[in-house]
């Protein structure tokens, strides 16, 4: 299969969201081809490079999300007509707000309101060569201002000022910039319309390609959330209320990154934190902005043959967001586990008193109660040690940090063991990367226990890394926390001092439990979180996907006739399909598959020159000097 991977803000660039969990995907499924279609978040983002590519990867189209200059279209009255009249229904929609469930609203005149408004204003840039200047004019903001004005609008669209307006029509067309973008060409040429199917890396922009393609050329849309995207805008907006800003401002939005707020400086399947712009405090802008995210959550829900997220909770929050039941599947993210064989297989030899903790601090890490919970650990069984492994993210994570050791200080002073000796803290922040503790696999075998004490999580990815080196641990309930340990470790409730005390108390006191709960853990992760697992479920739903899919090819006999019947779904999967004198035959010719022309040849995929930065741009699959690592996320 030809498989065309939408991805915003990382794979293939070497800093970013979810590098390292598309990249294990692509090299893991090796049989199929990809093409890669990106948008990169900013222009450090550009600068930084790209992993080098398998040679599976035959192209690279990449365009730049973070600026779009004018596209110097300048449109007719006819299309000055059509583009008022899509974006006038569509802001209409928008303006009586987001329905009370987003979830039971699939079929509603408003959602078939809102997609044929997008699919119009789609095909107008098609026609027309873009839509930048027209999203940006006067025209589009008279437009949303009629739509508040007119009866039938909520009463936070009513309220809605001149500042307002342009904010609301300034995030509209950012977000409907890959409207413009020149990766939809017909069927058989150098764009989405000649791939098997559309493997969106995220919601929101990245998807919004895959939709396109779909509604033009009928190619089938899989979109996979380790984070619900329309969570996210929640989340950011729930904090610009929190902190009272005008806008312009950027959240840390962690609990729905793949990995969630559990990911240290390496972990997981993200590369760190997704910040997301946080909308503006006045209502009439949350109020639009939530209803246009929702609105096309809801439409590539309904548009999407599958759905796929990483645990039940994002699960849930799809479903709750629009999304099928019966279009859902969870597929947990797969992980490296050959860094901590060494530690899973060999014999403990940690520290039986010695609490370890792993992660990147942060406030949602809620380290003061673990603190807090390690005093009265302390009281029951004195000899115990703390060791935290991690560095602070950001100034928040260094402030954070910072009263930390002030609170540890506090709490523990230092302890010598005699009049003439130094005292000693017993508890340690450390980071790692030191002739120590080298690797994350070293800090988790430091300890005879991990500790999570996180009061926000999504996929709890330092979790797992415990499970995989065979330790006993005690985790907050929030997130996928329950869903990933499934009986192997203890859990307590977030924000509880006493109860995370007593269960690691428990835990150290018996020693016999703690084998037993590790070599749980570790069989549980073996079998759940792999990467092997992780490829071989999404190569599972693309045949299940392309089975489900009509041909969309013409497929001629001989004679140039129709043939009676299309190829078969299976007749695209013995092999590589390359072009012979300008027919294409499989490689692997059977009975059943030799005959139809079915698929362009190697050389009509070329690469062809890159424009300027601004443009949309493509590139052939040439190794880049970085390659993606377990750091370079």
């Amino acid at each position: 299969m030809r498989i065309g991977l939408l991805t915003e803000g990382g794979y293939p660039y070497v800093s970013g969201d979810a590098g390292l969990w598309c990249d294990r995907l692509v090299r893991g499924l090796g049989q199929h081809e990809f093409e890669v279609y990106a948008l990169s978040r900013s222009e450090r983002q550009e600068a930084a490079g790209q992993v080098a590519l398998p040679p599976h990867v035959t192209r690279v189209r990449t365009a730049p999300l973070w600026t779009a200059e004018g596209d110097g279209v300048v449109h007719g009255r006819r299309a000055r007509r059509r583009f008022t009249e899509h974006y006038g229904a569509l802001v209409s929609v928008l303006c009586e707000g987001a329905p009370a469930d987003v979830g039971t609203d699939r079929s509603s005149p408003q959602a078939d309101r809102f997609g044929n408004a997008l699919y119009g204003l789609a095909e107008l840039a098609r026609d027309e060569g873009g839509l930048v200047g027209a999203l940006r004019s006067e025209g589009a903001v008279r437009a949303l201002e009629r739509a508040c004005r007119a009866p039938g609008a909520v009463g936070t669209a009513r309220e809605a000022r001149v500042p307002d307006l342009l904010a609301v029509a300034g995030h509209l067309e950012h977000a409907l910039r890959p409207l413009s973008l020149d990766w939809y060409e017909d069927d058989g040429g150098d764009g989405l319309g000649s791939v098997d199917l559309c493997h969106a890396a995220s919601g929101g922009a990245a998807a919004l390609p895959g939709l396109l393609a779909r509604h033009f050329f009928g190619v089938p849309l899989l979109v996979t959330e380790y984070g619900v995207r329309l969570r996210t805008h929640y989340l950011a907006g729930a904090g610009a209320r929190g902190a009272g800003s005008g806008g312009g401002a950027a959240v840390s939005a962690g609990a729905a990154s793949p990995s969630g707020a559990a990911s240290g400086p390496a972990h997981g399947p993200s590369q760190g934190p997704v910040q997301v712009p946080v909308p503006e405090g006045a209502p009439a802008v949350r109020s639009l902005l939530a209803a246009f995210h929702g609105r096309l959550a809801a439409e590539v829900y309904r548009q999407a043959a599958c759905v796929t997220s990483g645990n039940a909770h994002a699960r849930r929050w799809q479903e709750r967001c629009g999304a099928d039941r019966a279009k859902l599947r969870t597929v947990h993210p797969g992980m490296d586990a050959s860094r901590f064989a060494g530690v899973g297989d060999s014999p403990d030899a940690a520290d039986p008193r010695t609490l370890v903790w792993v992660g990147r601090v942060e406030p949602a890490k809620d380290l003061v109660s673990l603190l807090h919970a390690f005093a009265e650990i302390r009281k029951e069984e004195p000899g115990t040690r703390l060791r935290i492994f991690g560095a602070s993210a950001g100034a928040e994570g260094e402030a954070y940090l910072g009263h930390c050791r002030m609170l540890a200080a506090q709490l523990f002073p230092d302890e010598a063991a005699g009049p003439h000796s130094v005292g000693d803290n017993p508890v340690s922040f450390e980071e790692i990367g030191g002739p120590e503790v080298p690797g994350l696999a070293e800090a988790y075998a430091a300890g005879a226990v991990v500790v999570l004490s996180s009061v926000v999580e999504g996929f709890p990815a330092g979790l797992v890394e415990a499970m995989f080196c065979g330790r006993a641990t005690v985790s907050t309930d929030v997130g996928a926390v329950v869903e990933v340990i499934g009986g192997t470790g203890l859990v307590v409730p977030p924000r509880n001092p006493r109860a995370l005390a007593e269960a690691c108390v428990a835990l150290l006191r018996d020693p016999a439990r703690r084998a037993r709960l590790g070599a749980a853990a570790r069989a549980r992760a073996l079998e759940l979180f792999t990467v092997e697992q992780n490829t071989a479920a999404f190569h599972g739903i693309y045949l299940e996907v392309v089975s489900r899919s009509p041909v969309r090819r013409g497929v001629l006999d001989a004679a140039g006739e129709p043939r009676p019947f299309a190829v078969p779904a299976e007749a695209w999967l013995p092999g590589r399909w390359t072009g012979l004198g300008g027919r294409a035959v499989p490689r692997y010719p059977s009975a059943w598959t030799a005959g139809p022309p079915v698929r362009g040849t190697a050389a009509a995929r070329g690469s062809v020159a890159a424009p300027a930065s601004s443009a949309p741009r493509t590139t052939t699959a040439a190794p880049a000097p970085a390659v993606a690592t377990e750091g370079a996320r």
